[in-house]
């Protein structure tokens, strides 16, 4: 028996997310920072349990592979590269260059080019930084930064390669980091570097505590790709961000 069908006219905004294969986070806290009538679609990259230059070089070579595992029947209003370190490395105009290659969007953001539009946004020039990662990873995100003409006042690592580490770096921990980033008297905001770090839960608490925005890699890579879709943020999201208009 052939059964009939219709099919709907009717779509939700959809946005796509490549992810780390070895990331424990960004899936899960993109679902809770998206509203609700967001479809997310995720793709995976492979990629090593230890962050280093040749991984990230690497892993460079596989992007637009792991872009064109998105369904191909969406329309998907933007896409996120989830890794802040590889997107300095690589680049973000590259990492567009590569994801658009494997799928149809208007929009491609990462990271570290939406912590920049994060901060030219929140007004903020002088940042404190914190990061889970050694000196030949975080030297190149600082830089990047700085290019963007955001200086960082403060720099602090947890000096650790290793992916399945940094995921269970503890909420007092990043607590701990941040004050200490935050006592600088010329540091307009914090900013905690990693999509593996677990940070929805403290941004508001350190936010409190400083009086001064706090911002995270999961965090403002929702807000840009939410931004750059024209798509109003969820009332829940934590922090100052979510609160600038939206053009």
């Amino acid at each position: 028996m052939n059964l009939s069908y219709e099919l709907t006219t009717e779509r939700q905004m959809q946005l796509g997310l490549v992810v780390l294969q070895s990331d424990e986070t960004l899936e899960y806290d993109m679902r809770r920072l998206l509203p609700e009538d967001v479809e997310l679609l995720v793709s995976r990259v492979a990629s090593g349990t230890e962050l280093s230059t040749d991984m990230i070089a690497a892993m460079e070579g596989r992007l637009t592979d792991a872009a064109n595992l998105l369904p191909r029947d969406a329309v998907i209003s933007a896409v996120g590269y989830g890794c802040t370190s590889a997107s300095a490395q690589i680049g973000s105009a590259r990492v567009a260059e590569l994801i658009k290659r494997g799928v149809p969007t208007p929009h491609v953001t990462d990271p570290a080019a939406a912590l920049i539009a994060a901060c030219r946004a929140l007004g903020i020039s002088r940042i404190g930084l914190v990061s889970p990662y050694i000196a030949s990873i975080s030297d190149r995100l600082r830089t990047v930064i700085s290019d963007a003409g955001i200086t960082v006042a403060q720099f602090g690592s947890f000096n650790e390669p290793i992916e399945g580490n940094v995921v269970r770096i503890t909420a007092q921990s990043l607590r701990d980091a941040a004050m200490t980033m935050a006592k600088g008297q010329t540091c307009e905001g914090v900013f905690l570097s990693c999509t593996n770090l677990r940070t929805l839960d403290v941004i508001e608490d350190i936010e409190q505590a400083i009086g001064k925005p706090v911002l995270s890699s999961n965090q403002v890579l929702a807000w840009h790709m939410l931004r750059l879709a024209k798509k109003a943020p969820a009332q829940t999201a934590p922090g100052r961000l979510w609160q600038v208009r939206q053009d």
